[in-house]
């Protein structure tokens, strides 16, 4: 086993408690344009994927086209919601700030979002410069390209990153960039057991749903990392 040099973090669901706004506001912008889903059908859709990949299903499931004015308007509705209401993940800024190797953040969300998500939970500066989104690779989660591209970014090797994720999408995405995953499972929208099983069966290398255990699970697989 590699020592982990770079811990990665997906944004949404693991650094910032944003998934429920995100769906309510998705699920709202649907109904004006005509289309019916509850919050959970949203969630099974579009957890973790890029903007890219959620259009391509409104497109071929819905028969929506996502033009400018959709995209305009959901990101005036988010924004707003986050500026009122919008939290970090408890216990993340103190794991961030115990944490000894590198870290960087991505994720499916646009970069101007992501960084405003951190400014607004005052993250930003734990973790700026190293922002990576998805519009930066060809293909979002559950491919493996916005990992790889992370990693390489940072100058790491694959097998020698770790990465913390909330959703299916990207704990696949993970395994398939040859990444170990851990499945962050204490964010408000991923306590359901429907949602915990749907990471199980992708068998994550850890399930925790505290964040202050984050650093307890590095340190582990430093350990066996240098004792291999």
């Amino acid at each position: 086993m590699t020592v982990p040099k770079l811990v990665i973090f997906d944004c949404d669901g693991v650094l910032v408690d944003s998934e429920p706004l995100s769906l309510e506001v998705l699920v709202g912008i649907l109904g004006n344009a005509g289309v019916e889903m509850d919050a959970e059908e949203a969630t099974e859709k579009f957890l973790g994927k890029s903007l890219k990949s959620m259009s391509a299903i409104l497109h071929d499931d819905y028969g929506l086209a996502v033009d400018d004015r959709f995209l305009e308007q959901m990101r005036l509705d988010l924004y707003r919601r986050f500026r009122a209401e919008l939290q970090p993940v408890p216990g993340i800024a103190e794991a961030l700030d115990e944490l000894d190797v590198a870290r960087c953040v991505a994720s499916s969300s646009q970069p101007e979002r992501i960084r405003l998500s951190l400014t607004i939970t005052g993250l930003i500066d734990r973790l700026e410069p190293h922002i990576f989104s998805a519009s930066m690779v060809e293909n979002g989660k559950p491919a493996p390209d916005l990992f790889l591209h992370a990693a390489a970014s940072m100058g790491v090797e694959p097998e020698a990153c770790i990465v913390i994720e909330d959703s299916p999408a990207g704990v696949q995405a993970a395994k398939a960039a040859g990444m170990r995953v851990f499945a962050y499972t204490g964010a408000s929208h991923a306590k359901s057991e429907r949602h915990r099983n749907s990471l199980l069966c992708l068998k994550p290398d850890v399930v925790f749903d505290e964040m202050r255990d984050l650093i307890h699970f590095v340190h582990q697989e430093q350990r066996d990392g240098n004792t291999a």
